[in-house]
């Protein structure tokens, strides 16, 4: 029902649409918009149903407050797909692609904050009895992390910092 594909030039416009839409505000758009080309390594997916964009995934590098250097962790933000669509299948394609992808572009394990509910399925789980946490402890019930290698984070701990553009920084 769903194709997943790379992002392409020429997709913007139509990816700014979708997260505008599928969060009734400009930020994550505006959030896609300042990443695009600026953080590597990125994976950013859109989900298509004929031709139109209907779906769209960004992860990029993110690296822990006691390991500044890190360039093998990834942050999964944003996901949105268009709210007509939503629950029919989109989002959970494009998690899945983004996931292996990731693995394709050296992130051996990805953090996110989300819906435990949502993202378990997808193998997420509780970042912070692993020592790993977002801003602050607050955020810690939505706060996830996946392995994508076996051990990735294993010894490591640390707040999880995201990119400039995420503004704080996480």
């Amino acid at each position: 029902m769903f194709e997943v594909r790379t992002e392409r030039p020429g997709d913007e416009a139509a990816v700014f649409t979708v997260q505008n839409a599928a969060f009734g505000q400009t930020d994550e758009a505006r959030l896609v918009d300042a990443m695009r080309g600026s953080v590597e390594p990125a994976v950013s997916l859109v989900a298509t149903r004929g031709d139109a964009i209907v779906g769209h995934v960004f992860v990029s590098p993110v690296t822990l407050d006691t390991e500044p250097g890190a360039t093998d962790l990834g942050g999964l933000a944003p996901l949105g797909v268009v709210p007509d669509l939503q629950g029919r299948g989109a989002g959970g394609e494009l998690v899945r692609a983004a996931l292996e992808a990731s693995q394709g572009v050296g992130f051996r394990a990805v953090f996110l904050l989300g819906s435990p509910v949502y993202y378990g399925r997808f193998g997420f789980e509780p970042a912070a009895p692993l020592g790993f946490h977002y801003q602050s402890e607050a955020f810690d019930e939505h706060f996830q992390q996946l392995e994508l290698e076996p051990g990735a984070l294993s010894g490591r701990a640390g707040f999880v910092r995201y990119c400039a553009a995420f503004g704080g920084g996480g």
